[in-house]
């Protein structure tokens, strides 16, 4: 049985719909009500009440189908209990200033653009997962303890409108760089990486390809030659994306790599991503550690792997994975995507972004 708390239902005839719109509340990074979900399939008998339940923390965008959550409780005999906690910055906030007292035994969807915060509080144990080297070592967090398992990535890139530049007879751009040029940044919705998640990825994605001075001429450039910025991605895809919902008038926009399968017509600039990684941990002072390495083993999964891009719209980390079909075509994972250490991040996030305040005058 599903119970929900503090929070809304939502219904819809198309499951692509739901899962962009699960997925894309992250881009809102404001804070939210806390809801929580409790999968109360039953407990198992015998023990204590920490033994017998394991809480995750989350965020907002976490779900995962009925079926796949029971799969947890049929296999260890523990119930289930999921908390969400806003988006991954207010997750990754909650977590650090709560080290050994925290409010779940295992969290999930922390990303990379916050993971060290969470570890130099000292607030994770470390867990290295047996299924972690079928995939998700690849992602672990640099020069870390294994205190954080990667899970899923949702990489972060440039979308395009193709149908959009056909039926007006123009060139679809190609490449980040053509930005520049004044006919696409006057076409391109753009986010602002202080107030949206994936536009701070966005942001590190233009670091990461230029040089420490040239990301910020890029960023004066591409505004001054009119590219608008808005406060995130609801408004810049289903507002102003003319593939989004408002059939706006902006045929590039910020989005993921992901969302070309749910928008046909549309395609990624796959060498404009930055490379988000989700990542789950066990809690330092759970009241049911055990429970909590069980639940990231869960997550590492095939049940859940394979759940994920329908799910939440966001590629599975474990080799082998398949991906649900018609993904390879419309929506393949990008071979390669910009990456920076956590704690790079970490060091220079607010001095970037007042840079980047700088660069387009706000």
């Amino acid at each position: 049985m599903l119970r929900i708390v503090g929070g809304s239902s939502t219904t819809g005839d198309n499951w692509l719909d739901r899962a962009v719109a699960r997925r894309h509340v992250l881009g809102a990074f404001a804070l939210t009500v806390v809801a929580v979900t409790s999968i109360l399939a039953g407990c198992a008998e015998g023990g204590s009440q920490s033994e017998s339940e394991v809480t995750l923390l989350t965020h907002d965008s976490f779900v995962l189908p009925d079926e796949v959550l029971d799969t947890f409780q049929r296999d260890t005999g523990m119930t289930l209990k999921v908390v969400k906690s806003g988006d991954a910055g207010q997750l990754a906030s909650t977590v650090s200033l709560t080290p050994g007292s925290p409010k779940a035994d295992a969290v999930y969807g922390i990303d990379n653009t916050f993971a060290s915060r969470p570890i130099d509080a000292g607030a994770l144990e470390p867990y290295t997962s047996p299924l972690a080297a079928v995939g998700a070592e690849k992602y672990a967090v640099p020069d870390s303890n294994h205190e954080l398992t990667a899970v899923d990535r949702g990489d972060v890139c440039l979308n395009v409108d193709d149908n959009w530049y056909a039926e007006h007879g123009q060139t679809p751009p190609t490449s980040l760089n053509d930005l520049r040029d004044p006919v696409y940044a006057r076409q391109a919705a753009l986010l602002d990486p202080a107030t949206s998640s994936p536009g701070m990825a966005f942001l590190l994605a233009t670091i990461g390809t230029f040089d420490q001075e040239g990301w910020q001429d890029y960023w004066k450039t591409v505004t001054a030659n009119g590219a608008t910025v808005v406060s995130g991605w609801e408004i810049a895809y289903n507002q102003l994306f003319t593939a989004g919902e408002g059939r706006g008038d902006k045929p590039i926009v910020v989005s993921y790599a992901s969302s070309p399968a749910a928008t046909p017509g549309t395609s990624a600039l796959l060498d404009s991503c930055f490379g988000q990684v989700e990542y789950a941990g066990v809690l330092k002072g759970a009241a049911n550690p055990d429970g909590a390495r069980k639940l990231v083993d869960f997550l590492l999964s095939p049940t859940v792997q394979q759940a994920l891009p329908e799910s939440m719209y966001v590629y599975p980390v474990q080799e082998g994975t398949p991906l649900p079909e018609g993904w390879q075509q419309s929506a393949p994972a990008p071979t390669t995507t910009v990456s920076l250490p956590p704690a790079l991040i970490a060091q220079n996030r607010e001095q970037w972004l007042q840079q980047w305040r700088d660069a387009v005058g706000r």
